[in-house]
């Protein structure tokens, strides 16, 4: 049985991010949100595009008005007003201002603005009352935020609403991002039935599948349902074998535990996988097996994870181990890594044994402080109903018996 953090490393080393150009695709910019980019981008506009003003005011000379006092105020000529999209039609000379709002390109000859709260306009004229702190007061000068022929945004990044802002800037509308990660899940068992399905005595609703494919959407990937397979190995080879061949990686729930009718060890074995893990000190989730299979044509393997038929343990599972592998092969550049943090527990918790406890519930952050609040009821693999609404797991270390309220503790943030 494996420690977590080495099950977490073998796992880790076994992926291959995506290859940045024979995994790219091109898509719409409404369409980038949340993918991750394949390439640096270059814009081929400075920004700002050109020297505009960033107060509603007046276009000055700095040399007009730097001598401006409370009792010496300076009148001067304005020849011009520029609306915000229309370029200045005039040069700004000695003793001259144009008036000028927000976002209006500056006037040739123009280096400063001084606010409209520092004047008084009187008709064509306009009284400068104080004077700019500094000449380019006020002016946003052209490619002081970003020069063009740069890189604009670098590759490995996920692609926020504010990275759309900055590629629409640019009037970038196709975007280079990996494509997604497919993951094949299937769930194992006779004892299973789809949802809308009548439920006879000793079956269970599959509730994994769905589960997971949601997790998977939320991670960036693309589910691949497979559907259920029942405890007949020539079926369960049949169809382990086909996901091989469609998914980046494969997702079973159930069969990998010691039990008459768990076969996937064994069928990963017949089909020429390399299994590098059996066991996992974790509760709940101990029972999980991970295999890789090389692909054709290819220095990248097609990752197996065997993952526990329990809901709640399958979750865990996904969350702790399957989820960094996905990031990491879907090429981010930082942050695939599990996610801790330290917060402090609302209540007792209890561990004790010789695996490391993940126990679920919400996470708050009260007074800048993470506060844990564990789910209500039993902790228990096969409770589905509590896992409701969970945002975090908290880590009891091997051989911690109590974290009493108030204690420190890590957990682990669950995002989407």
């Amino acid at each position: 049985m494996l420690p977590v953090k080495q099950a977490e490393e073998i796992i880790l080393g076994l992926v291959q991010p995506m290859d940045p150009v024979e995994d790219q695709e091109q898509v719409e910019l409404l369409s980038a949100r949340g993918r991750v980019l394949a390439e640096s981008v270059v814009g081929t506009l400075d920004f700002p595009h050109w020297d505009n003003s960033a107060m509603d005011g007046y276009a000055v000379r700095y040399e007009d008005v730097a001598e401006v006092r409370g009792d010496r105020p300076l009148q001067l000529e304005i020849i011009e007003e520029i609306p915000a999209g229309k370029p200045p039609q005039k040069t700004i000379d000695k003793g001259q201002a144009a008036r000028i709002f927000t976002g209006s390109m500056m006037p040739p000859g123009a280096d400063t603005v001084t606010i409209q709260e520092d004047t008084q306009r009187q008709g064509d004229r306009v009284e400068i009352l104080s004077a700019p702190s500094q000449r380019g007061e006020w002016v946003r000068y052209q490619g002081s935020f970003y020069q063009s022929g740069t890189p604009l945004l670098s590759p490995g990044i996920v692609l926020s609403a504010p990275d759309i802002a900055v590629l629409a800037t640019a009037q970038i509308t196709q975007v280079p991002v990996y494509r997604r990660c497919k993951i094949a899940i299937l769930s194992t068992g006779d004892e299973l039935v789809a949802p809308g399905q009548p439920l006879k005595p000793g079956q269970l609703v599959d509730s994994n599948q769905y589960a997971l494919a949601a997790a998977v959407t939320a991670a960036g990937g693309e589910p691949l349902l497979m559907g259920i397979v029942g405890d007949q190995p020539e079926a369960l080879q049949k169809a382990i074998a086909h996901a091989l061949t469609v998914a980046d990686i494969v997702l079973s729930t159930g069969g990998v535990s010691v039990g008459d009718y768990d076969y996937v060890e064994q069928i990963l074995t017949q089909l020429k996988g390399t299994i590098h893990i059996k066991k996992v000190g974790i509760r709940p989730g101990k029972p999980l097996t991970v295999a890789s299979f090389p692909r054709e044509a290819s220095t990248s393997s097609v990752l197996y994870f065997g993952l526990p038929g329990n809901p709640v343990s399958a979750l865990v599972t996904f969350w702790r181990f399957v989820q960094p592998a996905m990031r990491k092969f879907a090429g981010w550049k930082q942050g695939w890594e599990p996610q801790f943090l330290t917060a402090r527990s609302q209540q007792e918790l209890r561990g004790g044994g010789p695996r490391e406890i993940y126990l679920w519930g919400k996470i708050h952050c009260i007074d800048g402080i993470y506060q844990f609040e564990p789910a209500g009821g039993s902790h228990s693999s096969g409770n589905l109903i509590n896992l409701a609404q969970t945002t975090a797991l908290a880590v009891i270390p091997v051989g911690v018996s109590r974290i009493a309220p108030g204690d420190p503790i890590q957990v682990l943030a669950i995002d989407g």
